[in-house]
């Protein structure tokens, strides 16, 4: 979407910088300015100057400095867009959104509006919590008994849902209100032919109560914990119109600061966890939502630091926790980024493993924590008999998935030395074999063209270990099949190149695509989906920016030499915006019809041996018959 700079100007002039840092950082009037903490590093006395005048923050310790919207984009973790619709429903402006049809833009208010208004249900809801947390002895016993004070119960707005079945309806004129349902607080009869009829009561009754915020503060749900006996032991609130399990994680609104102070994110899997590390003065962990972690979590994440590590139990369902988390940060693993893995002994959680063995303990463990590549090789390998030749294909096998996976860089390429090296194969001969299965291709990554260069330095090398392992027959016919789709999709190489040459003309518009668009395009395969990622990764860090700030940024990137040639090979006129949008339309549409084909293609394939293969063959192709309809 593009905001024009007018616009932004006139948002910038309407709102005031020192309410907009206040809301965060706490500051004092000192001269013209103010002065405060700054929230992006860590000090004792204030460096951190707003001017009300400039409108314009300045830290004279780490530099870091912009307006309004900078400021909520570094702090709070905001999209540009993100930050621009922030401030402009402060001052009750509307952001233009001008290549959206009427009907469209009224959903979207419609939407906002109702999302709006379930928070403000939930917010309320969390304030009754809080107090009746207050009048609660045993509540209060619990929570000192886990070692909680206060002041950290405050800092999270832990609260407390009394026993009764309808306590909410003290708190809510209207217990009738369907916003009730929606947010998930009440679960009540909605086919109930009267409101005097729908059997309603309150979800959580007889639980600490957890708040769930988003980046920005906002109460989006709840999680409900027991203190005695019961199950579940957790309970979260459901899915709604404004939480999402699967984008969201407890506790970063808390974590931001102490995230970038530290260095690093520390992902664990509970509440308590998170409230009891803070409680002991390590305040950047995070914690999913009764979920395994997912890319939209790593993403979120990866706002805020350059470092993750996840914290899993030793056992075999942490280890397996940890293999999804792995899988989920795969795409987002570059050069510049690191992930590691903690694996506590099986009688601690870091909640109990901080408390017996202290702060600096816990600290040095995390420093010591697995890095991604030793995680990979283990897991690879894990179960193998590594000294037989069919364990080492196997090895290489598990392997390929995962290196697919990876972008393109430094660590890729070690990693394809690394299990080139434990199966005694040449790096070359690898690519070949993984070539030779239908899912590589090594002439679209750098690392694959450096092996064939090392394979052509070498001429002792084996041609016999080129030929891929021997599969037995019925893989066989499913690798055909998947080759076939696969060269069906590669038989139309103008779909993918039409999306590149209009995301040119228009890079701005990436943000009016739908989130499943978007998510094809960046998984379709290199170089296209590489450079479809990289535009989201920008759209997201920076906001719509038009080609000729792109097309600097774009220098030095993996797919720069096949998008010049792309955009040389072709004349680009700038198209008007109906045909724009008509041409984009019609060829994400085939895009996404031939991607279930090779799908159904794939359950057909996997029919054989998985019971639950037809069911999957018969919802895709719903899919298709809405999409060709």
């Amino acid at each position: 979407m593009a905001i024009p700079q007018n616009f932004l100007q006139d948002l910038l002039s309407r709102v005031d910088i020192v309410d907009v840092v206040g809301r965060y950082v706490q500051l004092k009037k000192g001269g013209a300015n103010f002065m405060g903490l700054c929230p992006f590093h860590g000090e004792k006395s204030p460096s951190f100057s707003v001017s009300p005048n400039k409108q314009f923050f300045h830290c004279f310790g780490c530099g870091k400095n912009g307006n309004a919207i900078g400021f909520l984009m570094d702090h709070a973790g905001m999209s540009f867009v993100e930050a621009v619709k922030d401030l402009a429903q402060e001052v009750g402006m509307v952001v233009p959104e001008d290549d959206r049809s009427p009907e469209d833009r009224q959903r979207a208010a419609l939407v906002r509006e109702q999302q709006q208004s379930l928070s403000d249900v939930l917010a309320k809801a969390a304030l009754a919590y809080q107090k009746a947390l207050k009048q609660s002895p045993e509540a209060i016993t619990y929570l000192k008994k886990r070692g909680l004070t206060g002041e950290v119960a405050k800092r999270f707005g832990l609260g407390y849902a009394p026993a009764g079945w309808r306590h909410l309806a003290s708190v809510f004129p209207d217990y009738q209100d369907t916003k009730l349902v929606q947010c998930g607080l009440v679960i009540g009869d909605e086919d109930a032919t009267t409101a005097e009829n729908a059997k309603r009561y309150d979800r959580f009754r007889d639980r600490v109560m957890f708040p769930i915020r988003n980046v920005k503060g906002e109460t989006i749900g709840f999680g409900g914990r027991v203190m005695d006996q019961g199950e579940p032991k957790y309970l979260n609130s459901p899915e709604t119109p404004v939480f999402h399990k699967g984008r969201e994680l407890y506790g970063l609104f808390e974590a931001r600061t102490d995230i970038r102070l530290s260095g690093h994110a520390l992902v664990t899997e509970g509440y308590m966890d998170v409230v009891a590390l803070a409680q002991m003065e390590i305040g950047q962990a995070v914690a999913t939502l009764g979920t395994a972690c997912t890319p939209d979590h790593v993403r979120l994440l990866f706002r805020f630091t350059d470092t993750i590590v996840f914290s899993f139990d030793g056992d075999g369902a942490g280890r397996r926790a940890a293999r999804k988390a792995m899988e989920a940060a795969l795409p987002f693993a570059t050069d510049t980024r690191t992930l590691k893995f903690l694996f506590l002994p099986s009688e601690h959680d870091p909640d109990s493993f901080v408390r017996a063995n202290g702060k600096v303990a816990f600290e040095q463990a995390i420093h010591e924590a697995m890095p991604l590549s030793k995680f990979l090789l283990e897991t690879t390998t894990q179960g193998l008999d590594m000294d037989s030749a069919e364990g080492r294909a196997q090895c290489l096998a598990a392997a390929q998935p995962l290196w697919q996976a990876l972008p393109d860089g430094a660590l890729k390429r070690q990693l394809l030395s690394q299990w080139s090296d434990v199966v005694g194969l040449g790096s070359h001969e690898v690519l070949d074999l993984w070539k030779a299965r239908g899912h590589a291709s090594p002439a679209t990554h750098p690392a694959a063209r450096a092996a064939d260069q090392a394979s052509q330095a070498n001429p002792h090398a084996s041609p016999a270990s080129r030929g891929g392992y021997p599969s037995d027959p019925q893989r066989a016919q499913r690798t055909a099949r998947m080759k076939n789709s696969r060269m069906h999709r590669n038989a139309v190489p103008g779909r993918a190149d039409v999306v590149a040459r209009l995301l040119v003309q228009r890079p701005d518009a990436w943000g009016t695509l739908s989130s499943a668009d978007q998510h094809m395009l960046a998984d379709w395969p290199a170089p296209h989906g590489e450079f479809f990622a990289w535009l989201e990764g920008q759209w997201h860090d920076h906001g719509p920016q038009s080609w000729a700030v792109l097309d600097i940024a774009l220098q030095g990137q993996a797919f720069e030499a096949w998008l010049r040639r792309l955009l040389q090979s072709s004349e680009v006129t700038p198209a008007d915006g109906a045909e724009w949008q008509q041409e984009m339309h019609e060829v994400l549409k085939r895009m996404h019809i031939e991607r279930l084909m090779e799908m159904q293609a794939q359950a057909i394939a996997d029919a054989e041996h998985d019971p639950k293969a037809l069911e999957r063959w018969r919802q895709l192709g719903a899919q298709l018959k809405l999409l060709q309809a």
